[in-house]
């Protein structure tokens, strides 16, 4: 029997704090629909990319309905989230008859309206339709019993950096076919350990993180299961902020239940050790130790201004300003306003601007600076690197600056600078510069860290920050949390 199985991805990792917000416009700006979802992601490593693979693989109908996906930015809002909501609904009404819907969402979107937006869109779609439903996750989502209470599957990436995203959408797929063709659902599980760590110690190849994780997976080859072990995103302020881990068991909801808990507990006894895993520094701190040990020829340093949420932040960037370390490259650092008056200019102008540190008073403000034009016009690739390889980025009106040592690529889209695009894309290297200024927070690994001659930790106060007690928090009750508990005993299952 060839089974039918609907596809429609919503995806925004939402920081709160972030006084923009992704608009329905923003949304749509990145959506595909219908037939373009295939052509656009087959054979690329995303979640649609990884569903279309099975699907082709197996002899299932793929009805795509459509993928909007934001990356990391504000919240969303209301009327984006209640739209592609109803686009849902009315897509898998229109292309019936269908066994099954994939659901590609985040975890972490937060809209003022909704108290959990991953569950209002779950809840939706059992609400409208008695499809089977598996949903594919990111590993930073903050995910409850309740988010997934009207779902049948859910996976999450078992990657930060998430070099397996379209891994995560073929191990998605291929558990709601097997679900189809046996006719009997396995159990669902999502077990708490009341841990909130920051993204930059998230990173999955951290220890003792790493060590846990791979129990997880020794776990899943002892017996019939699909563990994820989820991160969680400390800058979204929601009921279930927090480190959470879901198991897909086909022995049984029991099963399933005992191997969500014992691998929560294994995160609840080490949350110390994870939460303070990599040292931070100070932008003095980083300064000084740049002027005592310079990087290898060919092996640039990596400033890691990492607390930078909209990727537009000043603090490291003005320290490094008329200061001799050689040549520095800050790749695409977020200012429209600037990118516009460099384009206007026209190349080999020379502009007297305000440079980025608009998106929120945390960002350290604009610099007032005298830049070269060297490039201007719209700019945009495909992915290269493993994350997201294959994927198609549009960086709107892009300049190429250069002032003093420093060259700094300015868009007009928010992406992520994590590999060597932001280079290869210009006709230069990584390797051509000593100092380079990136903004992330874990996906940097995959490629900086064997390249890097080192990599420096920069915490800013910006509105990611190292120390999650910080954080300003309405919704999310931090009582029994660590590390505001610091025994973090309950092991509650928060918000249901």
């Amino acid at each position: 029997m060839s089974y039918r199985i609907a596809f429609a991805g919503f995806n925004l990792e939402s920081v709160t704090a972030v006084p923009q917000v992704a608009g329905l416009d923003a949304f749509e700006r990145v959506c595909t629909r219908g037939a373009e979802v295939v052509r656009q992601f087959r054979g690329t490593n995303t979640v649609p990319g990884g569903c279309i693979k099975i699907c082709e693989d197996e002899g299932a109908t793929l009805v795509p309905l459509f993928h909007t996906l934001l990356g990391a930015l504000g919240p969303a809002s209301d009327e984006a989230v209640d739209h592609f909501t109803r686009e849902i609904i009315e897509g898998l009404q229109k292309n019936g008859p269908l066994d099954g819907v994939m659901l590609f969402l985040h975890g972490a979107c937060w809209a003022a309206g909704y108290e959990d937006v991953e569950r209002h869109i779950i809840d939706a779609v059992r609400g409208a339709t008695s499809l089977r439903i598996a949903v594919a996750l990111d590993y930073h989502g903050n995910i409850d019993r309740r988010t997934l209470r009207c779902a049948d599957i859910a996976v999450a990436y078992r990657h930060s950096p998430h070099i397996d995203m379209g891994e995560t959408g073929e191990r998605a797929t291929r558990a709601l076919l097997r679900l189809l063709r046996d006719g009997r659902g396995p159990g669902l599980a999502v077990a708490r350990p009341d841990v909130v760590i920051p993204s930059i110690m998230s990173a999955t190849m951290l220890e003792p993180l790493a060590s846990i994780i791979a129990e997880a997976r020794a776990t899943e080859a002892a017996g019939d299961c699909d563990i994820s072990v989820l991160g969680g995103f400390s800058y979204a302020d929601s009921v279930n902020t927090g480190m959470s881990v879901i198991c897909v068991d086909w022995e049984g909801q029991a099963a399933a239940e005992a191997k969500a808990e014992a691998i929560a507990a294994r995160l609840r006894e080490a949350r110390k050790a994870i939460a303070s895993a990599i040292p931070v520094m100070t932008v003095d701190e980083a300064l000084a130790d740049l002027d005592r040990c310079r990087p290898a020829q060919g092996r640039p340093l990596v400033l890691l201004e990492h607390a930078d949420r909209m990727n537009d932040s000043t603090w490291m960037l003005r320290g490094l300003l008329d200061r001799d370390v050689g040549r520095v490259n800050v790749p695409f650092l977020f200012d429209p306003e600037t990118a516009a008056e460099a384009h206007a200019a026209g190349e080999g102008a020379e502009i007297a601007v305000k440079l980025a540190g608009k998106t929120a008073p945390e960002t350290g403000g604009p610099i007032d600076v005298i830049a070269r034009v060297l490039w201007t016009g719209a700019k945009s690739y495909n992915v290269s690197g493993r994350y997201q390889r294959g994927a198609f980025v549009d960086l709107g009106l892009t300049a190429l600056l250069q002032i003093g040592n420093i060259r700094i690529s300015v868009v007009s889209a928010f992406a992520f600078g994590v590999d060597g695009d932001p280079f290869y894309i210009f006709g230069e290297k990584p390797e051509d510069y000593d100092v380079i200024l990136l903004r992330s927070k874990t996906h940097f690994r995959d490629f900086y860290e064997p390249l890097a001659d080192r990599i420096l930790v920069v915490d800013t106060p910006d509105l990611g920050p190292a120390d999650v007690r910080l954080i300003r928090y309405r919704q999310f009750d931090t009582a029994s949390a660590y590390p505001w508990r610091d025994d973090a005993a309950s092991g509650r299952e928060a918000a249901g």
